[in-house]
C-alpha cells in the first residue's frame, strides 16, 4: 500500500497533522509513505516508518507548487491520498481513497478537527518519529547530570504573540531559583535560525554553565529528542510548542493574540496560559492589523510562574503515583 500525505507549510500545523499520519501508519503497518509539505516542516517527517520520499513544496506564483507536485506523483497509484491543504490535487491523481480537509471548524481544536476528518475521536496525539542517532545527539548536547531540564522557546514568527524578553528572564529566574519548582535547572533555549538576535537578552541572562541553545544549529529531530528529556517546556504559541507537546513533556504555551481554544498544546500534559485580555479584546484594541506592537502586555510573570509551577507539580505527583 502507498500513502500520499499532503500537509502544511507551517511547522505548528504540520506537527498537529502527524496525528493523522500516525493513524494511517499504525492502522496499515508497512504502508509506504510519501510526504508533501513546506520546506520548514519537512525535517520532522524524516523518521516516518517506511518513508519513500519527502517532497518539499515552497510556494510559487500562480500555484506553481501544486503543478510541480502533480507532475512528481501522477505516475504512481495511491491507495490513500490525504490532503490537509484542501486543494484539488487529490481528485486529479490516480488513487482509491481520498481524505481532503476543506476549511476549518472553529468550534473545535485543530487536532479535534483532524480527528473528525478521519473518524477517530478522541483524535490520536501527534507523533514525531525519532531514531537512535537523534537521541544520541541530544545526549551529547545536554549535560549528563541529574539536574532538571527547562526548555524555553522565547521567540515566535510574529512580535504580536511574543512575550517580552524581560518577562521570560524574570520567569526563568523564579522557576530555577532555590526553592523554585525547577530549582537549579539547566536551561535549553530554542528557536528558528533567524530568531537568535531576538532571544539574545534571554540567553545572556543565564550563566553559560547553566545553558545550552539551539537556533537552527541542529536538526528538528535533535530538538525533538531534547524535548523528550525536558521537565518543562515554556514558550510562546509556535511550532516548537506543538513539538514539545508531541514529545510528552509538560508544556506550557503562552497565548494572547491567538486562540488557545484552537491551538493550545494538545497532550496529556499540555497547558495554555493566556493574557488577562481575551483574543477578541486584544484584536479590538490593537493599533491596526498591520502594526508591529506586542500584544502580550496583560500576561504577567506571576501568572506564568504559577501556571508552570502547578503543571510541573501535578506532573511529578502523577509520576510518583505511577511508580
Amino acid at each position: 500500500m502507498r500513502l500520499l500525505f499532503i500537509t502544511s507549510n507551517r511547522l505548528g500545523d504540520a506537527v498537529l497533522s502527524t496525528a493523522v499520519l500516525r493513524h494511517y501508519v499504525e492502522t496499515y503497518p508497512g504502508i509506504r509513505v510519501t510526504v508533501a509539505c513546506g520546506p520548514v516542516a519537512a525535517p520532522i517527517f524524516e523518521g516516518v516508518p517506511n518513508l519513500e520520499r519527502i517532497i518539499k513544496m515552497p510556494k510559487q506564483k500562480h500555484g506553481g507548487h501544486w503543478w510541480k507536485l502533480w507532475k512528481s506523483v501522477v505516475l504512481n497509484w495511491w491507495d490513500i491520498i490525504v490532503d490537509l491543504r484542501g486543494s484539488a490535487t487529490a481528485y486529479v491523481l490516480p488513487g482509491q481513497k481520498r481524505v481532503v480537509q476543506k476549511g476549518n471548524d472553529d468550534s473545535l481544536h485543530r487536532l479535534e478537527q483532524l480527528g473528525k476528518l478521519i473518524g477517530v475521536m478522541p483524535p490520536p496525539y501527534p507523533k514525531i518519529w525519532l531514531g537512535q542517532k537523534d537521541r544520541e545527539r541530544a545526549n551529547a548536547i545536554l549535560p549528563g547530570s541529574e539536574q532538571p531540564l527547562l526548555v524555553v522557546g522565547p521567540t515566535s514568527n510574529w512580535v504580536g504573540k511574543t512575550w517580552h524578553p524581560e518577562r521570560f528572564i524574570e520567569a526563568i529566574a523564579e522557576l530555577t531559583a532555590t526553592g523554585g519548582v525547577m530549582d537549579g535547572a539547566h536551561v535549553l533555549l530554542v528557536g528558528a535560525p533567524n530568531e537568535r538576535d531576538m532571544a539574545a537578552p534571554v540567553i545572556q541572562s543565564i550563566p553559560e554553565e547553566r545553558r545550552s541553545e539551539i537556533f537552527g544549529t541542529e536538526s528538528l529531530l535533535t530538538v525533538m529528542a531534547c524535548l523528550e528529556k525536558a521537565d518543562l517546556y515554556l514558550g510562546n504559541d509556535s511550532g516548537l510548542m506543538h513539538m514539545a507537546a508531541a514529545s510528552g513533556c509538560p508544556t506550557l504555551g503562552l497565548f494572547g493574540p491567538s486562540r488557545d481554544e484552537h491551538y493550545r498544546p494538545y497532550s496529556p500534559w499540555g497547558r495554555a496560559v493566556r493574557t488577562d485580555w481575551s483574543f477578541d479584546k486584544i484584536m479590538e484594541n490593537r493599533e491596526s492589523r498591520f502594526s508591529k506592537e506586542n500584544l502580550m502586555e496583560t500576561l504577567s510573570v506571576a501568572k506564568v510562574v504559577e501556571a508552570a509551577s502547578n503543571l510541573v507539580t501535578d506532573y511529578r505527583m502523577q509520576d510518583k503515583y505511577d511508580d
